[in-house]
């Protein structure tokens, strides 16, 4: 059984940066494809990267593109997200999700989930 524990979130500015970090425990972490996604209230959960266990291949939302970087320390078991440049529209709930499969922007293709962390981002 697939654990993961996401922490880092907060409040900050509109501007500033936030990483956060998602803890792995259970299925081997260095063959597994991680991903981020995030959700409002009354929303849909939205795509927002994710990146592959084959040579570390990433994808990215358009949104976050430029902005957002995902990145995994295998060794730590840990997926990390970092937002630089953050605005209003950033804010949701961020939640990180292990899947058996290549990459894929589908929360479907997801098969386990974090309890989520919070990101709100100020005016």
């Amino acid at each position: 059984q697939v654990h993961l524990v996401e922490s880092g979130g907060g409040l900050v500015q509109a501007g500033g940066s936030l990483r956060l970090s998602c803890a792995h425990s259970g299925r081997r972490f260095s063959t597994t494809t991680m991903g981020w996604f995030r959700q409002a209230p009354g929303k849909e959960r939205e795509f927002v990267a994710a990146i592959s266990w084959i040579l570390d291949n990433t994808v990215y939302a358009d949104s976050v593109k430029g902005r957002f970087t995902i990145s995994r320390d295998n060794p730590k078991n840990t997926l990390y997200l970092q937002m630089n440049d953050l605005n209003v529209d950033d804010t949701d709930i961020y939640y990180c999700a292990a899947s058996p499969d290549t990459l894929s922007i589908e929360a479907a293709a997801y098969d386990n989930w974090g309890q989520g962390a919070q990101v709100a981002v100020s005016t």
